[in-house]
């Protein structure tokens, strides 16, 4: 008597087909982001002189944007091709390293709760670090005046802060008009300008305490962050929760065609 193997073991196109929708957009994200990182690094010259990078103290935002895009271009890349040729090897690295950013974003979290007095005083180092390279990097300098006028906020714990700058460090031997003073971004505004006055805040700190709070903020952006979390709680918590869920449907459809595909591998071996 013969008995006959009927195998209904095939990969699953809609799996297959849906996983590289997913990965698509994030291989076309990772494409933009290294393009517009690229371009602004062109445009401040960094790619004729690589050793700009490391001569700015402060954080270069565009290292940022390229380490993302970087990610993004290579996750997707895996991802997509993975899902075409039916690559085990490729999934199981875009799989993986889904699976360990999503378990350092929970780290990260948990530590942050649980070391609040520590990662304060990691933002403060690492604000004070910014502070010092304000005038060196045009994107950070963006980024810090974005962040206090925001947030209405000066320096990471007040306005002295900016005694770490040498532009505007009231101690120094500099003969910089902005000595003493804070950046545009540390003042109130005045509704009735229509144009941003940006020597508003000049010789602000040569006066007494007791007068800075009429022309700047003098909370620092520690505390305003601080404050804003608890306000936000619900947001932050949500955008959080959708990253998580689109990073854990990424890791399924992974698995699931992964699984597919050693099925059929393992079928047609008999």
């Amino acid at each position: 008597m013969h008995y006959y193997r009927y195998s209904n073991a095939e990969v699953s196109c809609w799996y297959k087909y849906l996983l590289f929708s997913y990965n698509i957009v994030f291989w076309l994200a990772g494409v933009a982001f290294l393009a517009a990182g690229l371009w602004a690094w062109s445009e401040k010259g960094v790619l004729s002189d690589l050793t700009k990078v490391t001569g700015l103290h402060g954080l270069d935002p565009v290292v940022l944007v390229l380490v993302v895009g970087i990610v993004m271009f290579t996750l997707g890349f895996a991802g997509c091709v993975g899902a075409l040729r039916e690559n085990i090897c490729l999934l199981k690295f875009f799989c993986g390293t889904i699976v360990f950013i999503f378990l350092l974003e929970l780290a990260v979290a948990v530590m942050a709760f649980l070391f609040q007095d520590w990662v304060r005083d990691r933002v403060k180092e690492f604000f004070e670090n910014n502070i010092k390279s304000y005038r060196d990097d045009i994107d950070l300098q963006n980024i810090i005046d974005s962040l206090q006028r925001i947030n209405h906020c000066c320096g990471a714990q007040g306005p002295e802060d900016w005694d770490f700058n040498i532009y505007f460090d009231c101690k120094s031997e500099s003969k910089s008009r902005e000595k003493c003073g804070v950046p545009f971004s540390c003042c109130i505004p005045d509704p009735a300008q229509k144009v941003v006055n940006t020597q508003c805040g000049y010789d602000i700190r040569k006066k007494s305490k007791s007068q800075w709070d009429e022309q700047i903020f003098v909370k620092g952006c520690i505390h305003a962050l601080e404050a804003w979390l608890p306000r936000n709680i619900y947001i932050v918590a949500g955008v959080f929760i959708a990253i998580s869920l689109l990073q854990i449907f990424g890791i399924f459809l992974a698995r699931t065609l992964i699984s597919d595909i050693e099925a059929v591998k393992a079928s047609n071996a008999f």
